[in-house]
């Protein structure tokens, strides 16, 4: 489905933007508006941020929604006489308006006391550390760690098994959990609302759409009919809540300082079971109540963010984390990392429901990614040695008190991890340092296929045997270093192992275990999801609509193919808007070669080291530098490409004096600052950023005064810290050069796999095709029917199909390099290409179509693309761009 499909027919919407939007940015919100409306499972793809669109749309369908209840309502009493009909249509109205009134006024009261608390500038009550309350200590109990008789036993699926009976009533009572049970009394029209799920990478980029949908003013959802022409009933706030995990919002002194979120998990719960001695107070319970009321209708009054929410918490004394939730009933919006979405899992534990609303996820080019990373898991054979340790230390200290299941469960455990770490020790002396290991071979070392994989992980969630085991080694070892406080490692290894063995138990079509040599005398098992198409449909399959944006989602093959490879065309809506700035303010070049009849710049891994080449790309920045003003970003195919290039522009050239040296000619020009694997890339951004604006008092650093630097020169990586994430805007990035295609190693063992997977799946998809086409034409005589497809071409198409995914995750990375210029209308830049096969035509339809519409004359031609026609293009936009800021 094209742009004019998706727009055609859509009336003039006001999307209550904060400023004007521009043309592009039109017809992108009708497309998206329009993907929302359609619904049933609509999928939209789209190069663009969505904010305003989503929640214009969401208003415009409470309206109709409220609309068609009253016109139902009218429906069931048609035989009866009018003045009946008309009253109980009235009564209706007058409900739902003073439902909507009693919420509104509640919520603008709490805005008003918010604002009035700013404007004295009063501070938030802080609750100290070493608080009233007695479970604040550290845990000196040694029985404390020791494993119930029936922590084993099992308690299914319910996510809120581990909690007290009265926990569990009382959030039943919230909507928390598996629970829905409403209060009585409490109003739940809320329920049922249509609530858009927005998804992002990082909490910073989710607060900084937080704060950006503070700007705009909405109207309110209720029909015209009912708004009576009150100017108070005009506008309606945002009802927004942020979810995170218990690592962010806990303010338990007792849990959050221990550091790692499975620690984190695996304590609060433990103060929640009906045994526990001193439970968390903060914890919503029949007490505070009042309390949990107050916090839910402060959030969704204020447009939190996690930090408001944490406050919020700390301020009323009530946990943010099982308080935030009983917002979202009420949320139209809720904001939430991928982690939290992306599983299962996590959603169920927050009571998350997709069905029927809208899911949005920003940044999604590297979506695929995200959901891998998300199943992914490692553990190397240093951690099951420590993992061994610290199980004969707690076997040695309460091994006589285990009884029955608990003693059978841990020594299970023991051999699991006796198994892997013997498997591990015989293959630190096989030859290759990587390679795919067969999960059968695996588990068959020790016999640890015999035991029940799925009961151990049930046993070792429910009984809580990581945290327990990990914290008397912990507190065994302090003791004994007389350092006084408790304190968990910070990647406790029991857990780590837990998420690996979960790991085992996915279906191995899916994924794949490999194993990696770290060091000499380690080496470690990781896992890779290879599809994300499983783990993804659950999201896909539920929602309204899901919406996958991003500024750079250019190619959009793999997200059909990998994603949604079974889902319809005409459900699946591609959109790819140009850019905000006029095309006078981008300049793309495509270089190819030095000169016409010079050598081509190819930058593949076996000709890249050509010294040659080196040394002319080295001369072809240098000229970039010349006539370039302020910042020039340089992004390499990766870490050790970078190294050698620096190295060979280090060398002084032959039969010249070290001086003129390519490296310190580039110094020369511009103050050159370079990133490094494992460096620090907030300071090198700070120096490179100084460099260009001067320091704070505002007198541009000039570290060499005698020089006649302009500017500075930023040497980088693909897929590095400042490939993503990073704003190189106005003169911080006045050129972005990329440097060859950083095409993935295609000979290590996960690409192969990958590569192998989808050969296989999709061979075995255009087989099923064939086979229903033939199934069909046996049955029909019509020759409109698609011929079955030849094996040959099946087997061609698979391996065309593989193809396209490894180049389409190169060129996702480069597309994401790109655009980290020009970040508004007013911005301008340059962007230069150097690598020949950036001019083919399979490469270029991969580029977004902003930078394709920006390709300068010439550039795609086959004569005349060396460097002096390309200077002559940069020189005059740079030219052209300073007389045009001088005019101004």
């Amino acid at each position: 489905m094209n742009m004019d499909e998706v727009t055609e027919g859509v009336k003039k919407i006001n999307f209550h933007h904060p400023y004007t939007p521009y043309n592009v940015q039109e017809e992108f919100m009708n497309a998206v508006y329009n993907i929302l409306q359609q619904g049933d499972g609509q999928i939209g793809i789209l190069e663009s941020p969505t904010g305003t669109v989503a929640l214009t749309w969401l208003r415009n369908h409470k309206r109709s929604r409220f609309e068609s209840s009253v016109a139902e309502a009218a429906k069931e009493f048609k035989d009866e006489p009018d003045w009946i009909v008309n009253q109980m249509l009235k009564r209706k109205r007058e409900d739902i308006l003073k439902q909507w009134e009693e919420r509104e006024a509640r919520l603008k009261k709490i805005r008003a006391k918010e604002k009035l608390m700013e404007e004295r500038g009063a501070k938030r009550r802080r609750l100290e550390d070493n608080g009233t309350r007695n479970h604040g200590k550290a845990i000196d109990d040694e029985d404390e760690w020791l494993l119930d008789e029936d922590d084993g036993a099992f308690q299914g699926d319910d996510t809120t098994s581990g909690f007290s009976k009265e926990t569990r009533d009382l959030m039943g009572k919230l909507g928390l959990g598996t629970f829905h049970a409403k209060e009585e009394g409490e109003e739940d029209t809320s329920k049922n609302e249509v609530k858009i799920y927005y998804t992002s990478r990082t909490h910073s980029q989710l607060t900084q759409f937080i704060s950006e949908l503070r700007r705009p003013t909405f109207p309110s959802s209720l029909p015209d009919s009912l708004l009576n022409e009150d100017p108070s009933t005009e506008s309606e706030g945002i009802r927004h809540i942020p979810l995170s995990s218990r690592q962010r919002l806990c303010i338990n002194p007792s849990v959050s300082r221990l550091g790692s979120l499975p620690a984190i998990n695996d304590r609060c719960t433990e103060l929640q079971q009906s045994k526990t001695k001193d439970k968390c107070q903060f914890v919503p319970n029949a007490d505070n109540l009042s309390l949990t009321h107050q916090f839910r209708d402060n959030a969704l009054a204020t447009l939190p963010d996690i930090e408001d929410l944490f406050e919020l918490g700390k301020k009323l004394q009530v946990c943010p984390y099982y308080a935030s939730r009983t917002a979202v009933p009420g949320a139209e919006i809720i904001t939430l990392p991928y982690p939290l979405l992306l599983q299962k899992t996590a959603r169920d534990a927050l009571g998350i429901e997709l069905e029927g609303n809208v899911v949005i996820i920003d940044e999604a080019h590297n979506i695929m990614d995200a959901v891998a990373n998300v199943y992914a898991s490692a553990i190397s054979l240093s951690e099951l040695r420590r993992a061994r340790q610290m199980l004969s230390v707690y076997v040695k200290k309460f091994g006589k008190k285990l009884k029955g299941e608990n003693r059978v469960m841990v020594a299970q455990v023991a051999r699991v991890v006796d198994g892997l770490k013997e498997w591990l020790e015989n293959a630190l002396g096989l030859k290759s340092n990587q390679g795919i290991v067969d999960p059968n071979v695996l588990l068959r070392s020790r016999s640890i296929d015999q035991i029940n994989m799925y009961k151990l992980i049930q046993y070792v969630q429910d009984s809580k045997l990581a945290y327990k085991i990990e914290g008397y080694v912990a507190q065994a070892e302090s003791q004994a270093g007389d350092n006084g406080a408790t304190t968990l490692r910070s990647t406790p290894v029991l857990h780590t192992l837990l998420s690996f063995l979960v790991s085992l138990n996915n279906l191995s079509s899916e994924g794949r275990i490999f194993y990696h040599k770290v060091s000499q005398d380690d080496i470690k098992l990781s896992y890779l999801l290879l599809s994300p198409t499983h783990a993804f449909s659950s999201v896909a399959s539920s929602a309204r609509a899901v919406i996958l944006a991003g500024g750079t989602m250019s190619p959009f093959e793999d997200y059909t193919a990998h994603l949604f490879p079974d889902l319809p065309e005409h459900k699946i809506t591609t959109v790819s808007c140009g850019h905000v700035i006029p095309s006078s303010n981008l300049c793309v070049w495509t270089l190819s070669s030095p000169g016409p009849k010079a050598m081509e710049f190819e930058f593949s891994f076996q000709k890249r080291s050509d010294k040659s080449m080196i040394s002319q790309l080295g001369l072809a920045i240098l000229n970039i530098c010349t006539v370039v003003p302020d910042g020039v970003v340089v992004f390499f195919p990766s870490y050790g490409y970078l190294d050698e290039v620096v190295a060979a522009w280090s060398e002084a050239s032959t039969g010249q004096p070290k001086s003129q040296a390519l490296w310190d000619r580039l110094q020369a020009k511009k103050a050159v600052f370079r990133e490094t694997k494992g460096g620090s890339s907030d300071e090198v951004l700070e120096q490179y950023t100084e460099a260009i604006l001067g320091d704070e008092n505002g007198s541009t650093t000039k570290p060499d005064s005698s020089s006649r630097r302009n500017g500075a020169l930023l040497l980088s990586v693909v897929g590095g810290k400042m490939s993503e994430g990073i704003n190189f805007s106005d003169r911080l990035g006045r050129c972005v050069v990329v440097v060859g295609l950083p095409y993935p190693n295609i000979h290590s063992p996960d690409w192969k796999s990958r590569i192998e997977y989808i050969e296989s799946t999709t061979l075995e998809r255009l087989k099923k095709t064939a086979t229903a086409t033939t199934t069909t034409t046996t049955t029909t005589t019509s020759p409109s029917k698609p011929k079955p497809i030849p094996n040959a071409e099946a087997v061609a198409a698979a391996k065309q199909a593989a193809r396209d995914f490894y180049e389409n995750a190169c060129m996702r990375a480069v597309n994401q390099s790109i655009g980290r210029a020009i970040r508004h209308r007013n911005d301008y830049a340059a962007i230069v290409l150097i690598d020949r096969r950036f001019g083919t035509d399979r490469i270029r339809q991969k580029l977004p179509g902003w930078i394709r519409g920006g390709l300068a004359e010439g550039s795609s031609s086959s004569q005349n693309q060396g460097l002096g026609q390309m200077m002559g293009k940069l020189s005059g936009f740079f030219r052209g761009k300073k007389t045009t800021s001088a005019a101004t």
